[in-house]
């Protein structure tokens, strides 16, 4: 696990979506390293080389976070607002992947500093259609600081 390279950290607490989401992104060929957390306390483990995680460089940030914003221990904007003041995490582009259409919601996370806000269609075509659009953008045209 030392040297965990991820394209794609996956933050998701519906398995559901969560396997939807790995399939159309490898099913586009997209990625090919993408790692599922089911909740912001994992993810902070895993993003911070801690816990669990501990083995994992720090340095091997993901390209992109799909982070979900309703999840239990951690939630989404809890985990945004620890990424984007920590110099070490605070240039990975984070795109909120969610149910929620509340205005509050979206607000609060742009002026936390997220990449793009995305709600998750219902409709199965349209979720593997999103998925495949974000994966697109975020991993092979988007140029990221270094």
């Amino acid at each position: 696990m030392e040297n965990m390279e991820v394209e794609v950290l996956l933050v998701e607490d519906n398995p559901s979506d969560a396997e939807l989401t790995i399939r159309a992104l490898k099913k586009n060929n997209l990625a090919n390293k993408v790692h599922h957390v089911k909740d912001g306390d994992e993810a902070l483990d895993f993003l911070f080389a801690q816990g669990n995680y501990s083995h994992r460089k720090i340095e091997n940030t993901p390209k992109v976070i799909l982070l979900d914003l309703k999840m239990p221990k951690v939630n989404g904007i809890e985990v945004l607002r620890v990424l984007k003041v920590d110099a070490r995490t605070k240039k990975i582009p984070i795109v909120i992947l969610t149910s929620s259409k509340e205005d509050p919601d979206i607000q609060e996370c742009y002026r936390l500093g997220v990449n793009s806000y995305v709600v998750k269609p219902v409709h199965f075509d349209e979720f593997l259609k999103a998925i495949s659009d974000l994966g697109l953008y975020w991993l092979l045209v988007n140029q990221s600081p270094k």
